[in-house]
């Protein structure tokens, strides 16, 4: 019986790619797709579960070792089909993913080197002047989420409470720090960034819009007309802006990481 449950990084990928052309060559766990949206071309990228995964510590959902490589190169195969464009096609990272892939072969075939490499992509597309998106419909954990949307020039989440960012899920962190789940939710409700919830997440200045959707995890028409406002509002954003990720700065709970740039700039 497959252990496969709730699929939300699918069903926003179905429903927004449409009939978008499917980029074939990839692996099992990964939808990437060119279409169109308010006149420009994007590719949909969506790591999915897969139980026919070879690794079976990546089959629901996890970012593993195929699927690191399979990111970079979706990614890179579009920096290069429009390296001579000057409308560079949008990248939009459909986000649900729920951890690295977690495992002693991952480990030892070189997980690390295989992240990197989609992270390097991503962001030599931003560099590169390819608008990129990074839309939470679900878990943004942990190295996954570092390798699959992160890099975005601007982060999209919709307004869930199964839309959870952080960097290790509430068991694991609680093992590693010693302390009950039900601590570590104390401790969220009075430091911002141990917390999971999207609020919490959104007063650090990360995410660039924050949407409400009737039906978050299997989306309706509505839904989808939200969402691709949303996308081509902030791909107009990114055209007028630097392609760095100084947009993330300013929040009052990040007083600190700006500080601390400041006292970089001065002394070097």
């Amino acid at each position: 019986m497959s252990h496969i449950t709730e699929q939300r990084g699918l069903n926003w990928f179905e429903a927004l790619a449409g009939d978008a052309q499917p980029v074939t060559g990839l692996p099992g766990s990964l939808r990437v797709a060119d279409g169109e949206l308010a006149g420009q071309a994007v590719r949909y990228i969506a790591v999915v579960a897969d139980e026919h995964n070879p690794f079976p510590r990546a089959r629901s959902g996890e970012v593993g070792l195929l699927e690191g490589w399979g990111l970079a190169q979706a990614v890179d195969a579009a920096i290069e089909l429009d390296r001579d464009s000057t409308h560079k096609r949008a990248l939009i990272a459909i986000v649900d993913v729920p951890s690295q892939a977690y495992g002693r072969r991952e480990e030892a075939y070189g997980i690390h080197q295989a992240l990197a490499g989609a992270v390097d992509g991503y962001a030599r597309a931003r560099l590169a002047g390819h608008a990129v998106i990074g839309l939470l419909v679900g878990k943004a954990m942990s190295g996954a989420f570092l390798a699959h949307g992160y890099q975005a020039n601007r982060l999209i989440a919709l307004r869930d409470p199964a839309v959870m960012v952080h960097a290790m899920g509430k068991a694991a962190a609680a093992r590693i720090t010693l302390r009950s789940v039900e601590d570590l939710e104390s401790l969220a409700a009075s430091v911002p960034p141990m917390a999971y919830d999207l609020d919490n997440y959104a007063s650090l200045g990360l995410l660039w819009d924050v949407l409400d959707v009737e039906q978050a995890a299997t989306p309706a028409r509505d839904d989808v007309a939200t969402v691709q406002d949303s996308l081509a509002r902030a791909m107009a954003d990114i055209a007028q802006s630097p392609r760095d990720l100084r947009s993330r700065l300013g929040a009052e709970n990040r007083a600190a990481s700006s500080q601390v740039r400041e006292l970089l700039r001065a002394q070097w």
